[in-house]
């Protein structure tokens, strides 16, 4: 009888915490998305200034974007089944640079890390702390 009890006792307990875990998992679902615009504008200061025309080496417009990272981008909107591409001409698109960065976001931060992303943004995604650490502060500094 006191097996029964027990068993009895603890099927109860799990009973009433599933609707709490149940309502718990609603609620991140229909949670607003990440914002990343502070992130994306700090990231615009550090690495152009704010100018969508800048160039340094193979790195261009408002977000420093290169051809590396739009090839990655098409890799993942064909992996997604989406018809759209980003050209190089795309990266002097402030719209359109911010479109990516959210992209690679999406698809290779589902943490949203702030961290990791202004890490990744410089490094790659397999950046190194300390290569990576005076960019972060300076991006980090630029976040309001």
């Amino acid at each position: 009888m006191k097996r029964f009890v027990k068993l009895l006792s603890l099927s109860l307990s799990i009973l009433t915490l599933m609707p709490l875990s149940v309502g718990a998992a609603t609620r991140n679902e229909s949670s607003a998305p990440f914002d990343w615009r502070p992130v994306m504008e700090a990231i615009i200061q550090v690495e152009s200034g704010g100018n969508p025309r800048a160039v340094s080496g193979n790195s261009v417009g408002a977000m420093q974007i290169t051809p590396i990272c739009v090839k990655e981008c098409n890799k993942i909107l064909k992996k997604l089944g989406r018809d759209l591409r980003y050209t190089m001409n795309d990266r002097y698109d402030v719209k359109k640079s911010k479109e990516m960065f959210l992209l690679i976001q999406s698809y290779h931060n589902k943490s949203n890390n702030v961290e990791k992303a202004i890490r990744s943004w410089n490094g790659g995604p397999r950046y190194s702390k300390k290569a990576t650490n005076r960019y972060y502060q300076k991006v980090m500094r630029c976040i309001k």
